[in-house]
């Protein structure tokens, strides 16, 4: 049997990084069905969101909840239950855990602890808006959301002036008529995809200029989750 696999061994338990669909649940692997399946608890940032998943593949594990705001409180029980002997799986609300998601604080105490983390594949958002964007993949920089306040994304696009790498970044529906204007008016009026619902009943690929792509969002409303692939600049 494969080493990482391998549920007949005695403690500690191992951590499991698990991907999980970030829209169509056909997207979910084998492997990532079998752990969830043979782990003794998961971790999930969003828990009535999971049941869905679990539900429709007949999967009867308990749950727990582990988000942004309880995460380092809820991170040595967690530990605990490992250094016990259980096997635990981390789950975000859809894609991989730590990419933007909770569980950097949790990964480094269990290697802090000698606990083995296992990353189980699955997708992303980021690599999925890359792989189309057209632009240049031999390299890119990941940003995240740049931030909450006009001034700290106005911060950090100005460090961004002269990356010429390919640049992604993630935003929420409510803010990105005020990100694409922020972006044109800091990087000015440079090539852009916009990912909308990657992988969703709704999925959009929206390419142009900055200024075009606001045009579209100005006669529409934003809805869903956007992923934004930014040209470096020449």
């Amino acid at each position: 049997m494969n080493k990482i696999n391998d549920f007949s061994r005695k403690s500690p338990g191992r951590l499991y990084i698990v991907g999980t669909p970030i829209g169509n649940l056909e997207d979910v692997s084998f492997r990532t069905i079998h752990i969830l399946k043979k782990v003794g608890l998961i971790a999930a940032e969003d828990t009535r969101h999971t049941r869905k998943l679990l539900s429709h593949y007949d999967i009867h594990t308990p749950l727990t909840s582990f988000f942004e705001h309880n995460e380092e409180k809820k991170t040595p029980y967690l530990i605990d239950k490992i250094k016990k002997g259980n096997d635990v799986a981390l789950v975000s609300k859809a894609g991989m855990p730590c990419i933007s998601d909770p569980g950097y604080y949790l990964v480094k105490k269990a290697v802090e602890n000698n606990i083995e983390v296992v990353p189980i594949p699955g997708p992303c958002a980021l690599i999925l808006a890359v792989a189309i964007s057209g632009f240049s993949t031999r390299s890119f920089v990941f940003e995240g959301f740049l931030g909450r306040t006009k001034n700290q994304r106005i911060k950090k696009l100005k460090e961004l002036l002269k990356e010429k790498r390919t640049i992604v970044i993630y935003e929420a529906p409510h803010r990105i008529e005020k990100v694409l204007s922020e972006i044109r008016k800091v990087l000015g009026d440079r090539q852009i995809v916009v990912a909308r619902e990657l992988t969703k009943k709704f999925e959009e690929i929206i390419r142009g200029r900055v200024s075009e792509v606001e045009k579209i969002f100005s006669q529409k409303k934003p809805q869903g989750e956007f992923t934004l692939v930014i040209e470096g600049t020449k």
